[in-house]
């Protein structure tokens, strides 16, 4: 891997469930140190920071949610003095909520952290977790679909002011067997 993860801080949104809960482990294998965001459930992201510290790194849960700016902010904030500082953002946040979350926080999100990443000496890496709804008219909704599109382009747009220090890039997963699609999609039994 050309960016090595050990020992590099990364911030989850929407990390105490689904994937963002998958990201915030695979980050700890990597030897990455890892703060959970959550907005409800505080004992699903407490139970993330337990898998995520069987890997020997730093983990800490904080409440916040990405839909609001002055939580983002705050959770940036705590985020480096609990971590020590930070390296990586995952922006994995849910049309007032879809669009707060998948496109309005991504830019809020990225705001505090800029100086952070530019002062770093690797500079830094924000990832949006968008979906293939986005380049596609699939999705739980449209509302879903649009704001992830709207994302992707966001990511563009970021990328191109914020390069090449800090590396702005987006992933597209399909449907995942998260909790969500159990309940959600799948026929019950």
């Amino acid at each position: 891997m050309p960016y090595s993860l050990k020992g590099r801080n990364v911030f989850v949104t929407g990390g105490s469930r689904g994937l963002g809960a998958l990201i915030c482990e695979k980050f700890a294998e990597e030897g990455a140190q890892v703060m959970v965001n959550y907005v409800f459930n505080a004992e699903r992201a407490i139970e993330v920071v337990k898998k995520v510290q069987t890997h020997d790194v730093k983990a800490f849960v904080i409440q916040g949610d990405a839909g609001i700016p002055e939580d983002n902010i705050r959770i940036i904030q705590e985020t480096v003095e609990k971590l020590g500082g930070l390296d990586i953002v995952i922006a994995n946040a849910e049309w007032n909520k879809c669009w707060a979350v998948n496109t309005v926080s991504h830019l809020q999100l990225i705001q505090a952290p800029i100086p952070i990443l530019d002062s770093n000496p690797d500079g830094g890496v924000y990832i949006i977790t968008s979906s293939i709804a986005g380049r596609t008219q699939s999705g739980s909704s449209m509302a879903y679909s649009v704001t992830k599109a709207a994302g992707l382009h966001l990511m563009k747009c970021l990328a191109a002011t914020q390069g090449p220090k800090i590396r702005i890039n987006a992933i597209l997963p399909g449907q995942l067997l998260t909790e969500w699609v159990r309940h959600e999609v799948l026929p019950s039994d």
